[in-house]
């Protein structure tokens, strides 16, 4: 399990960019049996942890001065634009009661109707709702695509192997994967023509709009001016 120190925090509301400033990023605490406690995590320390166990697997909350808390990383909160994490809310959980969390799929293998038939691998769906206890979560699951062997053979949420312990809570009879067969060069070159844009009905709207006006005795733009 992933450990991870924290410190109490202070500054709150817009305070809370100081704390960034000293590379820290400010989060928040609650959960099972914890009240809302407002904290903060040294920025390459987190982002080490979050890669590692992502946001579906236990991490080991140290807080200074305090208790350590299993927690799972509940909420990211990053700046597109800097491209850094700016807020983070860690989740307390109970260790003998199931949790439900969202986990990533990672595709492995070969699919023959890729690799021999030329196919392309479409991924109807990238990450599964799942249940178990604390322990047992998966940062990820593993889905091998060597049983899509022709264009008609499709993977299932049924044909995954969960680990022991978890459960699926999505529709058994979900697609997860397929191979599509390869596109022909008029179905690419169609793709690549941009589509043609009339403006005639647009130019005709506007007229009849400004004739209208006119009609019930509006002044036409400029009008009572004098050069």
């Amino acid at each position: 399990m992933a450990e991870l120190m924290a410190k109490p925090r202070h500054e709150l509301g817009k305070q809370a960019k100081r704390i960034r400033k000293t590379g820290h990023i400010p989060a928040v605490l609650y959960g099972y049996g914890v009240e809302s406690v407002p904290i903060q995590v040294e920025h390459r320390a987190f982002e080490k942890v979050l890669k590692e166990a992502g946001e579906s697997s236990l991490v080991m909350l140290q807080i200074e001065g305090g208790k350590q808390q299993n927690v799972l990383i509940h909420d990211v909160a990053r700046n597109v634009l800097k491209g850094v994490t700016e807020h983070v809310d860690f989740y307390a959980v109970r260790m003998d009661r199931p949790i439900e969390a969202s986990v990533p799929l990672v595709f492995t293998g070969e699919a023959e109707a890729v690799k021999a038939l030329g196919g392309v691998l479409v991924k109807v769906v990238h990450e599964l709702e799942i249940r178990a206890l604390p322990k047992d979560l998966p940062h990820e699951i593993e889905i091998d695509i060597a049983s899509l062997r022709t264009f008609d053979d499709q993977l299932f949420v049924r044909n995954v192997a969960f680990p022991k312990g978890v459960e699926a809570l999505a529709e058994l009879e979900q697609v997860i994967a397929l191979v599509e067969p390869p596109r022909t060069e008029e179905e690419l070159q169609a793709m690549e023509q941009p589509a043609e844009v009339s403006l005639e009905g647009i130019e005709v709207a506007g007229k009849k709009e400004k004739e209208e006006e006119r009609a019930e005795g509006e002044e036409p733009e400029g009008a009572g001016k004098k050069e």
